[in-house]
């Protein structure tokens, strides 16, 4: 089984088709949206992880480009830089998936990257910048 993070960006006419619903439906795919903004008449934008058959990805992505849904690889990253992190804690709550933790015994901040959508909120409250963006 294989698992692909990607961002589809849905033209206006196509945000209220039920993609997400054919994905796993006709395709078979285990579908985990990680964020999403959708707007009836507008361009739509989510973040997902696709788990199933590579065979079958790949028909889904074949729908999704007869669609004219746009399908780009999940390009950014978080980097967490533990020489710059003081463990203040600041980016712990902000984080919507638990994708930085801190235990409570060391008061260390951990950072798991398959948790992370890559929402960006961490970097807005990190003052010692121990929080970097990569683009792949």
């Amino acid at each position: 089984m294989k698992k692909t993070r990607i961002v589809l960006s849905f033209p206006p006419s196509n945000v209220e088709e039920p993609v997400t619903y054919r994905l796993i439906k006709d395709y078979g795919l285990v579908v985990n949206i990680l964020r999403a903004s959708i707007d009836p008449g507008k361009q739509g934008r989510m973040v997902v992880e696709l788990s199933g058959e590579e065979s079958q990805i790949a028909l889904a992505f074949n729908y999704l480009e007869k669609l004219g849904v746009s399908i780009e690889p999940l390009s950014q990253e978080i980097q967490h830089l533990e020489k710059r992190c003081t463990g203040c804690t600041a980016c712990v709550p902000i984080c919507p998936t638990g994708a930085l933790d801190v235990d409570r015994t060391s008061w260390k901040v951990s950072y798991d990257p398959e948790k992370c959508v890559v929402c960006l909120s961490c970097l807005d409250v990190c003052i010692y910048k121990a929080v970097e963006v990569n683009l792949a």
